[in-house]
């Protein structure tokens, strides 16, 4: 019988491609990937992996092994959600991961929530960037958690997750002062200002890198934070023009003129594939979507 933790291994070795790279995402040392993994070529009979200088790649039993692994995961998954599903009530420790901006509207009201509802569930709650969540879910570290995709920044699907739709909100360009034109100029009018932007290699900042080039040109980046309340507050010191989503303006200062923009974000719940069913899921999407609407503009 093939080991499933060992078949988790395999599937993010050829998605990663390096062992070094697998023993990052899981937290272990490359010495105790490589054994595991040795040990799946045992029970497996036949070669799995090869040497190709200092690198490993997967021989075609491997990689054959490893795409129908997903299947397999999402399966288990599922049949551990049927089991929670018949204890009489929720218990255990249930990891959250969500963006600075939710953590600090959403998730609040949404933890009370469950508190009360669930007292025996153990809430644990990681503030990261959406770009790390697929990792965090596929290696355990999470068990659902938030994450957002722009218009300029599609997400291509990722078979190991499941998603479902929590909000869909207004980009608007943060200003000291009004921009002058119409509102469909207003990025292009920007143009030769300082900008404020998330750092590179996030979400945020390759929206905005996007958002801008669309419009004609390359942002003059000034100052750099990755906290969307942080960023508002330098826009109203006058330090430079943003980029910034509706569910943020829950923290908007005096002084910042606001120019509502045709781009979107969409923010989603995520969870590993075949988990969407289990109790202590559903009650999380439930209190987290309860906790939405009093923070989009317009909304009571």
């Amino acid at each position: 019988m093939l080991d499933v933790r060992r078949l988790r291994l395999l599937r993010e070795l050829a998605r990663l491609g390096t062992i070094a790279a697998v023993a990052d995402a899981f937290s272990y040392t490359p010495s105790a990937v490589s054994q595991q993994l040795s040990a799946l070529e045992r029970e497996a009979g036949v070669p799995l992996m090869r040497r190709v200088g200092r690198r490993v790649e997967l021989t075609p039993a491997g990689a054959g092994l490893a795409a129908r692994t997903e299947p397999v995961l999402a399966l288990l998954e599922e049949a551990a959600a049927a089991l929670a599903a018949e204890r009489a009530e929720l218990a255990g420790v249930l990891r959250i991961g969500a963006f600075p901006t939710a953590v600090r509207t959403l998730l609040p009201g949404a933890l009370v929530t469950l508190g009360n509802q669930h007292p025996r569930l153990e809430l644990q709650v990681t503030e990261l960037d959406p770009v790390q969540v697929p990792d965090a879910l596929r290696t355990g570290a999470l068990d659902v958690a938030l994450v957002h995709e722009y218009d300029y920044v599609p997400t291509k699907p990722d078979p190991a997750l499941e998603t479902r739709p929590l909000l869909d909100e207004t980009m608007y360009l943060a200003a000291a002062s009004p921009v002058l034109g119409p509102a469909r100029d207003a990025l292009r009018e920007c143009a030769g200002q300082a900008w404020i932007a998330a750092s590179p290699g996030t979400l945020c900042y390759r929206m905005a890198e996007r958002l801008c080039q669309g419009a004609g040109f390359s942002p003059r980046i000034r100052h750099r934070a990755d906290d969307f309340a942080t960023v508002l507050a330098l826009v109203a010191a006058g330090q430079g023009v943003a980029l910034v989503p509706e569910l943020a303006l829950a923290d908007c200062p005096d002084g910042v003129v606001l120019t509502a923009l045709a781009a979107r974000r969409r923010t989603l719940i995520a969870c590993r594939a075949g988990t969407a069913g289990h109790p202590a899921i559903v009650a999380c999407a439930a209190a987290i979507t309860s906790a939405a609407p009093p923070y989009l503009r317009g909304t009571e």
